[in-house]
């Protein structure tokens, strides 16, 4: 997985700008506070002029940074899905170090995303419903599912060059049919509406790697 580069999370025109110290501070505020009211109340009854208060900064110095609430929700939610990443990371170089088949990591990994997607499903609703989500997020290392897209592709391609799978499969189209259940919206409407427990959607995409490996 070494070949998946580490800033591909990183939102271009929020983090990659050099920053005043007090900028960098006010921004770190911010995203500390937010986050907070967030798990307290809920993404959606918490609005932009009490993060402000909150934080003790003006709503100016807010706007500046996050023009509504869904872009600070994305920078949110990409400071968060960098700690995944590199968590992720260090557990796919300890199994591939003990030799475990590259299927097996791919559903480990998809177990690990069903958690973290629970976690983090308001936030990443708020950002999709507000269209920062593009239908194409797979082509732009600057949205949140690009890295998990790029992981699951790597994962099968290894795969495939380690015979654990047949080499004629469609990887583009296979990496996006098993994101898919973990798009924020649709994940929200499976436990909400349908009442899938998190074991149900995990098992659900562990036998789907399973019938992936039985085409071999």
């Amino acid at each position: 997985m070494e070949n998946i580069p580490l800033d591909h999370m990183i939102t271009p025109d929020i983090t990659q700008r050099p920053e005043r110290a007090d900028a960098t501070a006010n921004r770190l505020r911010i995203l500390q506070v937010a986050e907070q009211l967030f798990a307290e109340r809920g993404v959606e009854n918490v609005n932009m002029a009490e993060i402000a208060e909150a934080a003790g900064v003006g709503k100016g110095t807010l706007y500046r940074r996050f023009a509504n609430k869904a872009e600070l929700c994305l920078s949110l939610i990409d400071e968060q899905m960098a700690a995944f990443q590199n968590d992720r990371l260090a557990q796919m170089r300890q199994l591939t170090a003990v030799g475990t088949p590259k299927m097996e990591q791919l559903a480990i990994f998809l177990d690990a995303l069903v958690y973290f997607t629970e976690t983090h499903s308001p936030i990443l609703c708020e950002v999709q419903q507000a269209g920062l989500l593009s239908d194409v997020e797979a082509d732009n290392p600057a949205l949140p599912h690009f890295w998990q897209y790029m992981t699951i592709h790597a994962l099968l391609k290894t795969a495939v060059a380690q015979h654990e799978i047949p080499a004629d499969l469609d990887l583009d189209y296979l990496a996006d049919a098993l994101l898919a259940p973990l798009k924020a919206d649709l994940f929200r409407f499976q436990r909400q509406v349908r009442g899938f427990s998190l074991e149900q959607i995990s098992q659900g995409l562990q036998t789907l790697v399973r019938a992936i490996q039985s085409l071999s």
